[in-house]
């Protein structure tokens, strides 16, 4: 065979062989997540791959992994292990994302016939891993850590939805909260320059595009590496942007949650007035335990900053109940919150032990029963909230985007700008076309959803 380069295959255009590689991905996990195998999809399609709907049908099956949650890790391998019978048909398996930077090298010892391991850090090498596995290594890895300045750009990605995508802003944390996993299987925090995000905007409202979501670990602790702008000035040029009709971001953390983000949802109407802003605890004390560094008095001034601004914004967040050395008394100062904030949302979960994590080393003396009976608790109390506050958009008129159809019901499903599911019917034989915006009005409420009617 003669000699040559992986840059040369990489620049080579696929063909006819290679056309008809074939690859299947799944996704677990968060938004950020389901954007990365997006942007995965985006690359192999480009590397002359060819998505099919079936670990049965393809080539090569790849498995975008989450680590946030308790057994996650063993999860996949229960997916690997179900589907290892493949190996024999000359199918190769990949591990990507969370699990995989987490658990590494480890993989290949518990699943041996797993030919590829890469973190989300080393999806910018994916061209190159790819053209190593189809010249015949056996064990690939891209690991890259806590070392990379380099985030995960490309004009390839596949989305998957016609009229809202999604813009990854900022990737890595360097929060080092004692109970997430995060920053390790994530890498340090590296922003885009503010001129990438916004010429990727710019190609998604071209091509049709009318709401974009900005995406991070932390997303407000984007920092522009060309000093052009703050993480408020990149969400109102995009929202300014002709053809984009909203902007969401998530997920905040409130040590970098600024005035100056109120202000701006304020000031441009194409900023969706909705905020999620994780908490985790209504306690100073469980706060300080978690490495938070911020305080329940710190975090409610910045609530008070949202309930200051002259557009009704819906807040949403993240809670954890369970935590090590969480007392009744802590539990019931997060109760309190959540009555004085009036969330329109929570994500609540128990605390699970997770690997590398300064809280593993805890003892955690609250048993799974307690976690249980307070996390129900939560929810309960919540949900009353949830009751009241959705009430209060009955006889409103709202805009909402549509995202699909009830036909057993004759409804529409559309959301608002506050994020809320709001389905309606028209009175018309001929539904609504997806990603269309209509004028609702709200006849009736539900503790997690709206019911409405198109106005003419």
């Amino acid at each position: 065979m003669a000699d040559f380069e992986i840059s040369d295959v990489l620049q080579s255009k696929p063909d006819a062989a290679h056309a008809s590689k074939t690859f299947y991905l799944e996704t677990f996990g968060c938004q950020m997540n389901v954007h990365d195998s997006e942007k995965v999809i985006g690359t192999l399609t480009q590397q002359g791959y060819h998505q099919v709907d079936t670990e049965e049908a393809a080539d090569l099956i790849l498995y975008n992994t989450c680590s946030i949650r308790d057994k996650a890790e063993q999860k996949v391998f229960n997916r690997l292990n179900d589907y290892k019978k493949l190996v024999k048909q000359g199918k190769r398996f990949g591990v990507l994302g969370c699990v995989a930077q987490q658990e590494g090298e480890q993989i290949f010892e518990r699943a041996p016939y797993v030919s590829l391991v890469s973190g989300s850090a080393s999806y910018r090498k994916l061209p190159e891993m790819l053209v190593r596995l189809e010249l015949g290594e056996k064990r690939i890895t891209g690991l890259d850590d806590r070392q990379t300045e380099e985030t995960f750009e490309t004009e390839f990605t596949a989305r998957s939805n016609q009229h809202r995508g999604y813009i990854t802003i900022i990737e890595g944390c360097d929060k080092f909260c004692a109970y997430c996993v995060v920053p390790y299987t994530r890498g340090k925090e590296r922003s885009r320059t503010s001129t990438s995000v916004l010429a990727e905007a710019q190609r998604m409202a071209d091509s049709g595009y009318t709401e974009i979501q900005l995406l991070g670990q932390n997303v407000n602790s984007y920092r522009d590496t060309e000093g052009k702008k703050s993480f408020a000035e990149l969400l109102a040029a995009v929202g300014e942007i002709p053809g984009i009709r909203r902007v969401r971001f998530t997920t905040s953390h409130p040590r970098d949650f600024t005035r100056d983000i109120v202000e701006a949802i304020d000031a441009v109407p194409t900023l969706c007035d909705h905020v999620h802003l994780p908490v985790q605890s209504g306690s100073s004390d469980v706060l300080h335990m978690m490495q938070r560094e911020y305080t329940r008095d710190w975090y409610l001034e910045r609530i008070s900053w949202i309930k200051a601004a002259k557009r009704k914004i819906s807040m949403t967040t993240d809670i954890i109940v369970g935590f090590p050395g969480e007392t009744p008394a802590d539990f019931e100062q997060t109760v309190t919150l959540l009555h004085e904030v009036q969330y329109d949302g929570v994500f609540a979960f128990k605390y699970s032990p997770r690997p590398n994590t300064p809280a593993i080393t805890m003892p955690d003396s609250i048993s799974d029963e307690v976690k249980s009976q307070r996390l129900q608790i939560l929810l309960e109390r919540q949900r009353e909230i949830q009751r009241f506050t959705y009430e209060k958009h009955v006889g409103e008129v709202l805009e909402v985007m549509v995202e699909g159809h009830n036909q057993a019901r004759g409804q529409v499903i559309g959301r608002t700008s506050q994020n809320k599911t709001l389905n309606f019917t028209t009175g018309q034989p001929i539904l609504p076309a997806g990603g269309s915006y209509l004028p609702v009005r709200v006849t009736k409420s539900f503790p997690n959803s709206l019911v409405g009617e198109s106005v003419a």
